[in-house]
């Protein structure tokens, strides 16, 4: 017999902090038997749908179900619980308690928060006839050979054999009595007899062996035990063998239809890629059982004793799983050990995969306390320019406990660094066979550049959107009203101050009247003042590109939920951006606060790759008032991939904007016309600058600093040098410079250290000579902008009076190369073309004025001299005597 315990969701849970609980799981327990669900992060009410089953060994056992907050660091807090006596679910119709909302109660009862929220739980027992049946008659058989031992401890609640218990309908009620004696003389009735009670069939009357005949045939007694569910595994692997992999998937995914792709598990993504390859054939060369890449895949890892079952299909179609076990090669730390995987589809329907592997390793340290599992999803990727097919690979992984333990941390690093590793191997090794598509190859531009065409409004149509107001037809009411009044009215005759040609008003009545009408003639000539600007100001929709190097190409579609500035509820926005110093300005909408603009931006050729655009949105009030921003955002190409720019909704920032969620829809495409040229022709320039040969970086240590700072695929390294962080106390580490970052990355055992700032960031680099502080070696103070770098935080020494961070470095091994390659970096990024002209005139006057003084001596180290003339002549000791 089997409690069958369904954990639905749970709402109302209180908040252990002001940030409320975040990562709530919810534990059942019946006995020593214990399940959890998976943790979800930042909820009150989350929604678990798990399913568990335990082995009834007590009827007097009560369920518990608690609900609980986990703590990386500390012990788990128990935000609520609730008890479930078995007796309850025994008495209930059916014996299921459907599906109910439970209040938690405290852990404790002196605990001040009473209220605890709900948790939602759908609870029954579960019988299978054909496992009772065995299982009770060989209970019977021993209790009735005056095995009183066994009976006190069933009565007690001790633990059951693996197999199911279940109750045998094969008792006679002359046996039944039989039982009910020898269970009294030895103090109380047996768990086997209560279970009887409870389960035997009221109906039947047909007669029954009795247990004494059952004693007489053991030869029958040792078959009985073969469960049904072991020959309904058998006939399953036999029905799955005469499958291939493609029937199986087939009946697999006609039984979860409609089933939606699982989300990806907590611990964190571990491969992210697109590869051009249909997503079915992506599956079946990852899982299908005539593919070698699991065995390559072995070779490459010192994986050994690789077994891998066949696919099984089980429950009339519902799951779909097999087996893989290995021995994992010994590392530094740990040996050789094994591990078993239990490999499971969770959703195959031909054009989405999901599969979930759950790897045992119990010969590692704190082994059983601990499973890893690795989601594998398989997603149609984005369309090809060729119209191929491609998917996209995505692996997660989270590690899920069994119970807690003070190592936990420990382990989820290990495990981590290690499934990384892995899995790096993994990508390589795939990347051999399939090929992995670059993002920029994902889309193609003029393809989606051609959809965007935009709306030609007419001139009238734009002169009505202008003019088509209460103002202007009141004007025009008062102009006509006031024309005819001056012909009908006779001419006044001259009093007052008055004379021949100036004519006063009468009354204060006719004061109000020209002013009202000075007013509106204001307003009117105001509003053709705007639509001969807006008639002007087209925007730069259209312009070519010229040049080669780095093209940035942005299609601008709409905005939406804009901030009304006018008295009459909407904004006339237009749109500015902002890259590299150049800028773009998009056409006028008028009257509008969800404006469509459909134009396409296309900033002339760079010769280095753009860090940030700037994008500002401002409100159209005429020639000669001064704008009104509706809002600013700004775009990072070093934290965005290019496929993701290639389609983007981007919040603004500002307090009009935060207030109405205002959003901007881009499309931004950003090329390369020189492909691997560009690189060499910025190390040339880079080393005139610095006066040292640069080497080009291997692919492979370009891949390893890309993925250190999360970079983009065209960022590449420069160079690298080895130096101390100054902060409380000196880290060491490596400084890496590319064209776009000034990163700093160590990683002292299991402690990293990371962060980049963008050269535009920096306001001034100071050196400090040296002193005995800094080893003997001067040391580097970068100053960046006030408000910059907020990510980098964690890495400066101090935060000066101005709100400016400072960050220190010094140890260099050549400090006169780091110098000059920071400087020549910073110079080519962050000075304006003016700026750099005038630094350029500067330095070669100081170069003139040293030439002229005979130069100075820097150091040993920026001194190259090569022999002119040498010459050795004989000195005697007493030659000076002579002096």
């Amino acid at each position: 017999m089997r409690l069958v315990v369904r954990v639905i969701e749970a709402r109302g849970l209180p908040a252990t902090d002001a940030d409320g609980p975040r990562d709530p799981y919810a534990r059942a327990q019946l006995g020593k038997q214990r399940a959890k669900t998976k943790v979800l992060r930042k909820t009150l009410s989350p929604a678990w749908d798990e399913e568990f089953a335990f082995r009834v060994g007590d009827l007097k056992d009560q369920l518990l179900v608690s609900v609980l907050h986990e703590d990386r660091y500390f012990s788990d807090d128990v935000l609520g619980q609730v008890k479930v006596p078995l007796t309850d679910v025994l008495d209930a119709d059916n014996r299921t308690l459907g599906t109910q909302w439970y209040q938690l109660q405290p852990k404790s009862k002196k605990a001040k928060l009473k209220d605890c929220g709900e948790i939602c739980l759908t609870i029954s027992l579960s019988q299978n006839h054909s496992e009772e049946i065995a299982a009770l008659a060989h209970w019977a058989s021993d209790d009735l050979a005056s095995n009183s031992d066994k009976s006190a401890e069933l009565v007690k609640g001790s633990s059951l054999p693996n197999i199911p218990i279940e109750i045998s309908t094969a008792v006679s009620e002359s046996d039944e009595i039989e039982v009910i004696k020898e269970d009294k003389s030895n103090g109380g009735p047996s768990f086997v007899n209560m279970l009887y009670q409870i389960f035997k069939p009221k109906d039947t009357e047909a007669p029954a062996p009795s247990l004494s005949n059952l004693d007489s045939s053991p030869d029958v007694l040792e078959e009985t035990p073969s469960t049904s569910s072991q020959s309904h595994e058998k006939q399953d692997q036999e029905a799955s063998a005469s499958m291939t992999f493609d029937e199986l998937l087939k009946a697999f995914g006609s039984r979860h239809e409609g089933k939606e792709m699982p989300d990806n598990l907590s611990g964190g993504v571990l491969l992210d890629q697109v590869y051009a390859v249909a997503p079915s054939d992506l599956n079946t060369h990852l899982f299908s059982p005539s593919s070698d890449f699991l065995q390559s895949l072995a070779e490459i890892q010192g994986t050994t004793d690789l077994e891998i079952q066949q696919w099984i299909l089980e429950n009339d179609g519902e799951i779909l799983k097999r087996v893989i076990s290995y021995t994992k090669a010994p590392t530094k730390l740990v040996k050789a050990v094994k591990a078993t995987e239990d490999v499971t589809y969770l959703k195959a329907d031909g054009e989405m995969f999901a599969v979930l592997a759950s790897a045992s390793t119990p010969e590692v340290p704190f082994g059983n306390n601990f499973r890893v599992e690795v989601l594998t999803c398989i997603m149609p990727g984005p369309e090809l320019p060729n119209d191929e097919k491609s998917s996209r690979l995505v692996v997660s992984w989270r590690l899920n406990f069994f119970q807690s333990t003070m190592m936990k941390s420990m382990i989820e690093n290990g495990a981590r660094q290690g499934l990384k590793d892995s899995y790096a191997q993994f990508s390589e090794l795939l990347a051999r066979t399939l090929r992995p598509v670059d993002a920029k190859d994902t889309t193609d531009n003029n393809e989606v550049l051609s959809s965007v065409q935009p709306e030609q409004e007419s001139d009238w149509k734009l002169a009505f959107r202008i003019f088509g107001n209460f103002t202007l037809l009141s004007s025009i009411f008062a102009f006509v009203y006031v024309s005819a009044h001056i012909i009908l009215a006779s001419p006044s005759i001259i009093q007052g101050l008055e004379f021949p040609g100036l004519d006063l008003p009468d009354s204060a009545g006719e004061v109000v009247v020209c002013g009202v009408l000075v007013l509106q003639g204001q307003r009117v000539l105001n509003m053709i003042g705007r639509f001969i600007q807006a008639k002007r100001q087209r925007g730069d929709h259209g312009v070519k590109a010229q040049g080669d190097g780095w093209l940035l190409t942005v299609a601008l579609i709409e905005g939406t939920n804009l901030a009304a500035t006018k008295s009459s509820g909407f904004s006339d926005p237009y749109v500015v951006f902002t890259c590299n110093g150049k800028t773009k300005t998009s056409s006028i909408k008028f009257h509008t606060l969800e404006p469509q603009w459909n134009e396409i931006f296309e900033f002339d050729a760079m010769e280095d790759p753009p860090s940030v655009m700037e994008i500002d949105v401002y409100d159209f009030d005429g020639p000669f008032d001064e704008v009104a921003s509706l809002g600013h955002a700004e775009v990072n190409f070093l934290k965005y991939n290019i496929s993701e720019l290639a389609d983007i909704w981007i919040p603004l920032k500002g307090k009009l904007a935060q207030a109405c969620q205002s959003k901007l829809h881009l499309r931004i495409f950003l090329n390369n016309t020189r492909g691997n040229q560009i690189v060499k022709d910025y190390l040339d320039k880079m080393e005139k600058e610095v006066g040292k040969k640069i080497a080009v970086r291997s692919p492979h240590a370009n891949l390893a600093f890309q993925k250190i700072f999360s970079l983009p695929p065209e960022e590449f390294l420069i160079n690298d040098f080895t130096c101390h962080l100054k902060r409380k106390m000196l880290t060491q580490g490596r400084l890496f410079l590319s064209p776009r970052i000034f990163g700093f990355y160590t990683n002292l055992f299991g402690n990293k250290t990371k962060f980049f700032f963008l050269w535009e960031d920096i306001e001034q680099i100071l050196v400090v000579p040296a002193t005995l502080a800094s080893m003997g070696s001067p040391s580097l103070v970068i100053i960046l902008r006030k408000g910059r770098g907020i990510d980098a935080k964690h890495g400066a020494k101090q935060l000066d009076s101005e709100g400016r961070l400072k960050f220190h470095f010094q140890s260099f091994v050549s400090f006169s190369v780091a110098h000059k390659t920071i400087m020549a970096l910073w110079k080519a990024r962050s000075l304006t073309p003016e700026q750099k002209v005038q630094l350029v005139e500067e330095e070669s006057e100081t170069e003139d004025f040293q030439n002229e003084e005979g130069g100075s001596f820097l150091g040993i180290e920026d001194a190259k001299m090569s022999g002119v003339f040498s010459s050795t002549k004989p000195f005697g000791i007493n030659s000076h005597e002579h002096f």
